[in-house]
């Protein structure tokens, strides 16, 4: 018998890797739709399939939970609106591993916004994975690419939706948490797009059929996943997990989206990786 704790961590490793796989999807049909578009249409379908599973949970929340669900959702449209526009400006391989990131950040938010008092090695950590975003992102000139830049505020979003979740998951309903935090993204999405992008004349069934998949099993179904793995482990073992997703999003990269890496780069992979390990190791 798997103990509760192994379960969660299989469970997020399966997670890892299935978001891994979105970076090279997700860059490809972006030449197709809208980033904030593709956000809407994704999170929309995936908020109809949660609402089938979950109607009779929903229908059960209080004030206090909506209000949780609502500002986690608030954290994961941030994180999903930086990581698909920066997409459009950066590789996959690259935004994977930036995107990393929010597991160095997701300890120092833990100490800011919870007083849980981050160990030496999640501050050696951060001066490894510092430095690899440095190798990995800064231009002839020293200033941050536009892409990456924008990937990195992804990364912030994602480091506060961890620390969110494990800061309400343990006390309330997991899977209306997720479904209120799925619905909340196509709202804010589909807002931005009217303000920021030019409306989609047609649809390309390729697309519909990407965004269905991906709404199905990399957001109804991973999200549901996490907010129950994350009611039965830490911030910190979750972000442990979840520092393999740049992993396999550099895998797929290379594989399916024939992206290389130059030696700079590599190390600079190396590092953030390095740094997202090291953060987590306990004494």
């Amino acid at each position: 018998m798997l103990s509760k704790q192994l379960q969660a961590d299989l469970w997020l490793a399966l997670v890892t890797l299935i978001w891994g796989a979105t970076f090279v999807v997700v860059k490809n049909e972006l030449a197709h739709i809208g980033p904030l578009a593709f956000v809407t249409l994704r999170f929309s379908i995936a908020f109809l399939a949660m609402a089938l599973l979950a109607r009779s949970r929903l229908a059960r929340m209080d004030r206090s939970q909506l209000g949780a669900g609502i500002l986690i959702g608030l954290f994961l449209f941030g994180g999903y609106a930086f990581q698909t526009v920066g997409l459009r400006y950066t590789t996959a391989s690259k935004a994977a591993f930036i995107t990393g990131l929010c597991v160095v950040l997701a300890p120092l938010f833990a100490r800011l916004l919870l007083g849980q008092t981050p160990p030496l090695l999640a501050m050696v950590g951060v001066v490894l994975a510092t430095a690899g975003l440095a190798l990995l992102s800064l231009v002839n000139d020293l200033t941050l690419a536009f892409g990456d830049l924008l990937v990195l505020g992804c990364a912030t979003c994602f480091a506060l939706h961890v620390v969110a979740i494990s800061r309400f998951a343990p006390k309330m309903d997991t899977t209306a948490l997720a479904a209120v935090q799925i619905g909340v993204v196509p709202v804010a999405a589909g807002v931005s797009t009217l303000l920021l992008e030019p409306l989609p004349t047609s649809l390309e069934p390729g697309t519909l059929a990407v965004a269905a998949l991906m709404g199905v099993f990399a957001t109804a179904f991973a999200f549901t996943v996490q907010t129950r793995a994350q009611a039965l482990t830490t911030p910190t073992h979750t972000a442990l997990v979840l520092s393999l997703e740049p992993v396999f999003g550099a895998i797929f990269a290379c594989l399916i989206g024939g992206e290389l890496l130059g030696g700079r780069e590599i190390l600079g992979c190396g590092l953030i990786l390095s740094g997202m390990i090291v953060a987590e190791i306990r004494r």
